[in-house]
């Protein structure tokens, strides 16, 4: 119950936060950018360039999803940082504190009310990708729930990430610990181009440490011509999602045993 009340105080609070707000303006402005060169493939397709045009929208498609879920990535970081912070700046979480409630409680209540604009988020990403797609003239094959489930996965890592260091950190450097992190961890994945930068001693280590967010991408299902599922079995999907939210169980345990031991005085 307390847990609950915590969460949906803190969806709202993060609803009319004005650097989010400001953020989705931006960004609805940029998308709006992408999303015009759909209009111009759709009136260029006919009956002999069919197949060439729908590659060409599937690579708008991508692109414009890619920017999407990346953006997605770091609203997660940011809303987990300052969810958190702002308690602390305003005292307002000695008054919380006081009702009583545990400390574990209310990161974790944090935390589900930041998972909640999250999904949000997502449900929206999610239709953008079949708008996109329907204003190239095309359809998107692939099963609904893996475009929902995988990017909820990463952002549950990123936001608990986020969590944890700003029980310690600053929240601004909190944010800039995690996006150096999510920008090595698509450099040392294999088979990036990126990944030639580091030597092996260096690129293999930090491999095994990062979390895998290519695993957990939504654009490896994200395909017009074929619903890519049928490669993917309910095993292998399984295994993948419990890794994603396996490493942000980790990372929320850390943030609670560092934030147990926190001074709850203003900064």
């Amino acid at each position: 119950m307390k847990i609950r009340t915590i969460a949906f105080n803190t969806f709202g609070s993060l609803l009319r936060d004005r650097l989010i707000i400001l953020f989705a303006v931006l960004f609805a402005c940029v998308v709006l950018l992408m999303m015009a060169p759909m209009l111009a493939f759709k009136a260029m397709t006919n009956t002999t360039n069919g197949v060439q045009m729908q590659g060409i929208v599937l690579s708008e498609v991508a692109s414009v999803m890619a920017f999407v879920s990346g953006c997605g990535s770091f609203l997660a970081a940011w809303a987990a940082a300052d969810a958190v912070a702002t308690e602390m700046k305003s005292g307002t979480i000695l008054a919380v504190m006081a009702r009583p409630v545990k400390r574990w409680e209310f990161l974790a209540g944090k935390y589900l009310g930041v998972m909640m604009l999250m999904g949000i988020y997502v449900l929206l990403m999610f239709g953008l990708s079949y708008l996109v797609a329907w204003m190239g003239g095309e359809r998107i094959q692939s099963t609904p729930w893996v475009l929902l489930a995988y990017p909820m996965a990463r952002y549950a890592i990123y936001g608990a990430m986020a969590t944890l260091l700003v029980t310690v950190l600053h929240p601004v450097v909190s944010f800039g610990i995690v996006v150096l992190v999510a920008v090595l961890t698509s450099m040392v994945a294999p088979g990036t181009t990126a990944s030639g930068i580091f030597k092996p001693w260096i690129r293999m280590p930090l491999y095994a440490i990062l979390p895998s967010t290519s695993l957990l991408s939504e654009d490896r299902f994200l395909t017009i011509t074929r619903a890519s599922l049928n490669r993917t079995t309910w095993l292998e999907h399984a295994i993948t999602l419990g890794y994603g939210l396996d490493y942000a169980l980790v990372f929320l345990l850390l943030a609670m045993w560092s934030f147990h031991y926190r001074s709850l005085k203003r900064d």
